[in-house]
């Protein structure tokens, strides 16, 4: 499997990340914040201002000419009006609009078609040139897979993978995107001359229509932790529903596997706890706040850690993970409501355990050759960073110990996950568990892990 180089990031990479305050009022906040080919299988053997960049003014020349205008909202130019989804068949035309109107506003209130409708956000992910560079190089080398072929792209968002595809020789490109950066999308289709390859449409996957079955579904539908956001679900549905049914199934990224190992991290630990410890106060201006020092605990440690960490803090064979792998290509939706993964492992140092170390790698599984883009510790950083979780209470390990137990994972309406685990230290009645909910996750950018005790 080819990966990405482990060269340093060059400096027109930004990662423009949103606050946690701008992330917050979205009830359930985006992912700016590895495998097995069978379905559902298990495995236990495994807010800153960011400094001025060289080229920025481009940018902001570059972003001003997809808006028109700083001060105005962008306008799809005269000669290529807004797409949109088509009328259902037999549909009377007062119900084709009321049914139009039904899905403009299921889309205002969607939390991520706000979000992704912002050419701000998009920058965001291109500039991951890890997340951008994988893909380019996952088409440009499967040419078979894309030549003279038809390709739907679910969630198109800039259209940029769209793009790729046309470059690589396809036939004809469905770009499908709910949010406003359809239009967006079909100024820069337009522009690079690839309108009479690349139909761009705006609407929800479950309500439009195509003009015909597609021979490959592609998008970049992965939250932080693979699943958060719940995209993967549309994706998966692309498939279902447009895809040729006398071929095997294509879709790139072909499988995406979540990656669980224990770790130690006494500074995280103590930082949340210390949040939590405000609440234990019994004269803050007079007032005893400590009847919720319970409920904060609960809520600090129910958040999911979302940043870049040192490898160092896994204490297990970093060889040996436990794993989940979905693949694309066969699973169901409903499959990906529920997910359990058990696990196993044998500490290799005597130490705090304080939860699971997690990431994603998502494998490209093409006709000339396997491209994986990967979000580990060991590989360069992401936008998605890595994810940790967190037990309420740390467990005191020894070297050749063994710790196992559940992570149970279910899908909620705030278009993410929440996580039930379980970790027990093996021989012993000591049985730790925590629920966390993946879409309240804690941003922690700033790279100050201590494994191990601390006076």
């Amino acid at each position: 499997h080819e990966r990405p180089s482990k060269r340093a990031l060059p400096e027109h990479f930004l990662p423009l990340l949103p606050t946690r305050g701008e992330r917050s009022g979205r009830s359930a906040v985006p992912r700016h914040a590895a495998a097995p080919a069978q379905r559902g299988e298990s495995s236990a053997s495994a807010s800153r201002q960011p400094r001025a960049q060289p080229g920025s003014a481009a940018r902001m020349d570059f972003i001003g000419s997809l808006t028109g205008s700083s001060a105005e909202p962008a306008k799809a130019p005269e000669s290529a009006p807004a797409p949109g989804p088509p009328a259902k068949a037999g549909a009377a035309p007062s119900d084709a609009a009321a049914d139009a109107k039904d899905e403009a506003e299921e889309i205002k209130k969607h939390p991520f078609f706000h979000y992704y409708g912002q050419l701000v956000h998009q920058q965001n992910m291109l500039q991951d040139q890890v997340r951008t560079g994988t893909y380019q190089r996952a088409i440009f080398d499967n040419p078979s897979n894309f030549k003279d072929k038809v390709v739907l792209d679910v969630g198109t968002g800039s259209g940029i993978l769209a793009m790729f595809a046309a470059q690589a020789g396809a036939r004809r490109v469905y770009a499908v995107e709910a949010s406003d950066m359809a239009l967006c999308a079909e100024r820069l289709v337009q522009a690079n001359n690839l309108g009479h390859i690349i139909k761009v449409i705006k609407g929800k996957l479950e309500n439009i229509e195509l003009e015909e079955k597609v021979d490959i579904v592609i998008s970049e539908p992965m939250g932080f932790l693979l699943v958060h956001e719940r995209m993967l679900e549309s994706y998966v549905l692309g498939r279902i529903r447009f895809m040729k049914p006398s071929a095997p199934p294509k879709m790139f990224p072909s499988t995406g596997t979540m990656v669980f190992l224990p770790f130690s991290d006494w500074s995280l630990y103590n930082e949340l706890y210390a949040k939590a410890h405000f609440w234990s106060s019994k004269d803050f201006y007079g007032v005893d706040f400590s009847s919720l020092q319970e409920e904060a605990l609960r809520q600090h440690f129910g958040q999911p850690v979302v940043g870049a960490f040192d490898p160092s803090i896994i204490i297990a064979d970093y060889a040996k993970p436990a794993t989940h792998t979905i693949n694309f290509e066969s699973t169901s939706v409903e499959e990906m409501h529920t997910i359990s993964i058990d696990f196993e492992y044998v500490i290799n140092t005597t130490t705090l355990c304080h939860g699971l170390a997690c990431w994603f790698d998502v494998d490209f599984i093409g006709n000339h050759r396997t491209v994986t883009l990967s979000t580990a510790p060991t590989e360069p950083t992401t936008h998605w960073y890595q994810a940790r979780l967190l037990l309420p209470k740390p467990i005191a390990v020894n070297e050749g110990q063994s710790v196992s137990g559940t992570i149970k994972m279910t899908a909620n309406e705030h278009f993410s996950y929440t996580i039930e685990l379980s970790m027990w230290l093996c021989g012993t009645d000591i049985l730790v568990s925590n629920t966390i909910q993946l879409h309240d996750q804690m941003y922690h950018y700033l790279q100050t892990s201590q494994p191990g005790f601390q006076e």
